[in-house]
C-alpha cells in the first residue's frame, strides 16, 4: 500500500476532503498526518517511503535526496512557493502540482461583481443611503457608465483572466490583453486582442489586474503607468498585491483619477491604520473573492482523481504542474488561512 504524507497547512483535511473522500484515501493509502510538532524532524522521518504529499512543505535538496520513493506532491495553499528545490523535483521526476485553478470562476464571479458596483456606483449608492444623503434619478448618476461595448484590458490571462473572460460575453465588450507568456495567435484564439503594457492602460475603461507575481512585475503598477489611464477608469486588483505600489494606488484614487477595487493587500491581515482604509474612489474586499468551502472541497476531488491518474502511470489531468521554465520567476507570498 502507498504511503502518503497528509500536511495541507494553512488548511485543514476537513476543508480539503468530504468524509467519504477522506474514508477513500484512507483505504487506498497508509495516511500519515503530520503530528504538528517539528515538521523537519517528521519530514526525514517519513520521507523516504512515502509516494505523495499533500501538502505544501519545506523540500530542500538535502531531504528530496532521501525522498525515494516520491512521485508527487499537492500544494493545497495554491501557490507555488519559492520552499521546494524545482530543479531537483524535475531531475528526479517529482511533479509538484496545484489544484489551485478551482479558484478561477468564485473569483471571476465577485470581480464581475466589482466591476458592475465601480461603473454604476453601488457600493457608494448603499453607503449614501444608510447615512441619509441617498440622491434619486439622473442626480445619483454621475459618474456612472455602462460595461456593454465598453474598452476592457487584462494584465495577466491564466485561469482567472480566461473566467472573468468567460463571464463578460455576454457585455460584448472590446478586450485587449497583455501576457508576455501567451503568443498573439492564442489570444486570437481566445477571442481577445494582444496588446502591450501600455495599450491596455491607456485605452480601457476597466483593467483587470490578474498576472501572476514574477520578478519581471513587482511593483510594475506603479504612478508612471497609472498615470497612462483613462480619467476615472477601473483597476481591480484579484491575483496578489505585490504587483502593485500601493502607495501609488491610494494616491491616484484619493485625486479622482481612478477608481479601484481590490480583493488583496500588501499585508493580511491589513493594519487598522493603513492608509487605503480612508481612501476615496475604492471598493474594498477581504481576500475573500476565493473563498468559498465549495471551492476549497473540490480541490480534494481534484488531489483525489490525479491520484488515481498517477497510480495508473497517467499524466494528472485536473493540478497544474510546475514548469521548471517559470516556477523559478514566480514571488507569490502564502496565504495564512482559507
Amino acid at each position: 500500500m502507498r504511503k502518503i504524507i497528509l500536511d495541507p497547512y494553512p488548511r485543514k483535511k476537513e476543508e480539503i476532503f468530504v468524509t467519504s473522500s477522506l474514508k477513500n484515501l484512507n483505504s487506498k493509502y497508509k495516511i500519515i498526518e503530520f503530528d504538528g510538532k517539528d515538521r523537519l524532524d517528521f519530514y526525514n522521518m517519513h520521507i523516504e517511503d512515502v509516494s505523495y504529499i499533500i501538502g505544501q512543505p519545506k523540500l530542500d535538496e538535502e531531504l528530496l535526496k532521501k525522498a525515494k520513493k516520491l512521485k508527487a506532491v499537492f500544494n493545497v495553499e495554491g501557490n507555488f512557493l519559492p520552499n521546494i528545490d524545482y530543479q531537483t523535483c524535475h531531475r528526479k521526476g517529482i511533479k509538484i502540482l496545484t489544484p489551485s485553478s478551482v479558484f478561477a470562476l468564485p473569483v471571476a464571479e465577485l470581480a464581475i461583481g466589482m466591476m458592475i458596483s465601480l461603473a454604476r456606483g453601488i457600493h457608494t449608492a448603499h453607503i449614501d443611503f444608510l447615512g441619509g444623503n441617498e440622491k434619486y434619478g439622473l442626480e445619483s448618476n454621475t459618474g456612472s457608465e455602462l460595461i456593454s461595448r465598453t474598452d476592457i484590458g487584462f494584465i495577466g490571462f491564466g485561469d482567472l483572466g480566461r473566467s472573468i473572460h468567460q463571464l463578460l460575453k455576454g457585455f460584448r465588450p472590446n478586450i485587449r490583453v497583455f501576457d508576455p507568456w501567451l503568443t498573439k495567435s492564442y489570444l486570437f484564439r481566445e477571442g481577445v486582442n494582444p496588446a502591450s503594457l501600455e495599450e491596455v492602460l491607456v485605452k480601457s475603461r476597466f483593467i483587470f489586474v490578474v498576472a501572476a507575481v514574477t520578478e519581471h512585475n513587482v511593483g510594475i503598477i506603479n504612478s508612471e503607468k497609472l498615470d497612462l489611464m483613462m480619467p476615472n477608469a477601473s483597476l481591480l486588483i484579484l491575483n496578489r498585491a505585490a504587483i502593485a505600489d500601493f502607495s501609488a494606488i491610494i494616491k491616484y484614487s484619493n485625486s479622482g483619477k481612478i477608481r479601484i477595487a481590490t480583493d488583496v493587500f500588501p499585508e493580511e491581515p491589513l493594519s487598522s491604520n493603513h492608509p487605503i482604509r480612508n481612501s476615496k474612489n475604492v471598493l474594498l474586499s477581504a481576500h475573500r473573492a476565493g473563498a468559498l468551502s465549495t471551492a476549497i472541497l473540490e480541490m480534494g476531488n481534484y488531489v483525489m482523481e490525479d491520484l488515481e491518474l498517477l497510480d495508473n502511470g497517467l499524466p494528472p489531468l485536473n493540478c497544474k504542474k510546475a514548469d521548471p521554465e517559470t516556477v523559478a520567476i514566480l514571488r507569490s507570498k502564502p496565504v495564512k488561512k482559507s
